[in-house]
Order: C-alpha cells, then structure tokens, then sequence
C-alpha cells in the first residue's frame, strides 16, 4: 500500500464530507427533525423530514466506507492490529465492498490504465501481460480436437485434459474467491485481503488469454490455470 494512495484516498473521503456538511443540514439538527419525525410533518411539510432522512442516510453511508477503509488500511500492517482488523474488516464490509477497498488503496495490485467497474474498486490491465489480449472474451474454452480421419463415424470426440491445479469455472464464480481458495489450501491459513489482491492480479496475468480485459467477467467452462 502507498502513501500516495492512502493520502489520496484520505483526501477524497474528506472532499465528500465537505460536500455532505455544505448540502445536507447539520447533523444534530437533522436527528431532532427525524426524532420529532410527526410534528415536524406538522409545521414544515413531509419535504423537511424526507430531507433531513436523506441527509442522515448519506452520512451513514459515508461513515461505513471512511471506517471499512480505514479497517481494510490496517489489516496491512503486521502483528496483532493487522490480524485484528482482518476479523473485523470481514464483519464490516462484505466480500464486494472489502475488493473494492482493497483496490482503492492500492493494496499489492501493481496495475496500470483504468478498466471500466460497477463498484468502487479501479482495476487496471497488468503492466506486462503473458502475450497479447483478445479483441472479444471467448464463450467457452477451445473445443476438443476432433476425431481422426478415418475412425468410427460413432467415435466421440477425446476430452480436453485439464491440466493439475487448474480450476473450472462454474457460475457463481469470481477471481477474488478462487485467489482466496487457493492460498489458503496451499498456505493452511486465511489469507490477508493484500494477499488475495496480489494473488488475484496473479490469476488474471497468468489467465489474460482466456478472460480477456475485464477480470470481473468469468464464463462458466472457461479453464483457468494456476499463477505461476
């Protein structure tokens, strides 16, 4: 994790603050409106209460991402408090949200040129990819070669081996948790969410030839190997 990218972060977090203390109504304000919810329907109109709601909403919002961001940054740091605030980073934030801390923070993932997401999490394409990347993500793994000439009109075609340590995709599936499920079955352990970032920029390198540009779009069937 960089500085750089930690002070970014720390600074975007206090830019949406300070929008949120110029729109929204002051905090303290904002609960008396919401506790006295019928009298202030009663002499201001329902537009007061569901502004003052909104405003509360928006800032609990904020204040879940400032503290998952805040969790996710200290379960980089070694010891005691790192292996703390993993267990609660897990309580806080779900699997989703916890990715997308973790790339905001630049947490291991040496990635360069910004793909398009639908959450808060910036991927990019890896700066030195195992050959070139293909114009359009294949729908399924190359098929298995075809019967030799002049066999059995009936002769099956001959399974694709699948090579050892390589996972299937099925549906359901995403980079981050097969990065996560094979770290902890080699290592014995439960991996730090930096660890499983590296481990997932890994996967997409050694697989960029089958995924394609966007890591976040796996196909079921698609065979994808293990980092080297």
């Amino acid at each position: 994790m960089s500085g750089r990218r930690l002070l970014g972060t720390a600074m975007a977090m206090a830019a949406i603050a300070g929008v949120l203390a110029v729109l929204a109504p002051p905090v303290q304000e904002m609960t008396a409106t919401v506790l006295a919810a019928q009298d202030t329907v009663d002499r201001t109109g329902a537009e007061a209460l569901l502004t003052a709601a909104a405003g509360m909403l928006a800032w609990g919002v904020w204040a879940w991402g400032a503290l998952g961001l805040a969790l996710t940054a200290a379960s980089a740091l070694p010891g005691a408090v790192g292996r703390v605030s993993v267990g609660l980073v897990r309580v806080v934030l779900p699997g989703g949200a916890r990715r997308a801390a973790a790339l905001a923070l630049g947490l291991g993932l040496g990635l360069s040129g910004p793909l398009a997401a639908t959450t808060l999490l910036v991927a990019t394409a890896p700066a030195a990819a195992a050959g070139p990347v293909p114009a359009a993500v294949p729908d399924w793994p190359v098929p298995a070669p075809a019967a030799p000439v002049g066999g059995p009109p009936d002769w099956p075609d001959a399974p694709v081996p699948i090579p050892s340590g390589s996972h299937v995709v099925v549906r359901g599936d995403c980079l981050w948790d097969i990065a996560a499920a094979a770290l902890s079955a080699g290592s014995g352990r439960t991996p730090s969410p930096a660890e499983v970032a590296r481990a997932t920029h890994s996967w997409w390198a050694a697989n960029a030839d089958v995924i394609g540009p966007d890591p976040d779009l796996l196909l079921p069937g698609q065979v994808l190997r293990p980092p080297p």
